[in-house]
């Protein structure tokens, strides 16, 4: 019998809905995640299955790119396994995910990694932009601390 297979939605919101989520209450991770609340089986193959379409390399394509990449053999049947939910007993190893990614040019499936531990998947110029971001605001208090010294400078000077 044919399992039915229900469509799940794996697009990532905005980093700040996520962070929402998280300051209000409604992400779990870690010591107080949920039973169960990081079974992600399902939402992987669908993000795997929607990243080899999104490919423009065929199954095969990708398996030999993931070989060279690796060193060792991958084939379409294995990205099949890994893809398919009547092949319980088939999980893609986590070792392998730059390589998929590298041979795919998609990234949906370490996103939900990512988003499942916590962490968020940015691409090299969003992930620059974020550390001159975070640099300008270091900066900013860093002003902030100055001006409140020089200000406590003038007070102590004033009162002598």
């Amino acid at each position: 019998m044919t399992k039915m297979r229900k469509k799940i939605d794996i697009n990532q919101g905005s980093i700040f809905d996520i962070l929402r989520q998280a300051q209000d209450g409604n992400l779990s991770l870690g010591e107080n995640a949920a039973a169960g609340s990081l079974d992600i089986d399902r939402q992987f193959r669908e993000a795997v299955s929607l990243d080899l379409k999104g490919c423009p390399l065929s199954r095969y394509g990708v398996a030999g790119k993931m070989s060279e990449l690796l060193g060792q053999d991958i084939t379409a049947a294995m990205l099949n396994s890994w893809t398919a939910e009547s092949h319980n007993g088939h999980r893609f190893p986590a070792i392998f995910l730059p390589a998929f990614c590298a041979a795919t040019g998609q990234s949906r499936a370490m996103q939900l990694v990512g988003r499942a531990s916590g962490s968020f998947l940015l691409p090299g110029s969003d992930a620059l932009r974020a550390e001159i971001r975070r640099l300008d605001e270091e900066i900013a208090s860093k002003q902030c601390e100055k001006k409140k010294r020089l200000m406590f400078l003038k007070e102590v000077e004033t009162k002598r």
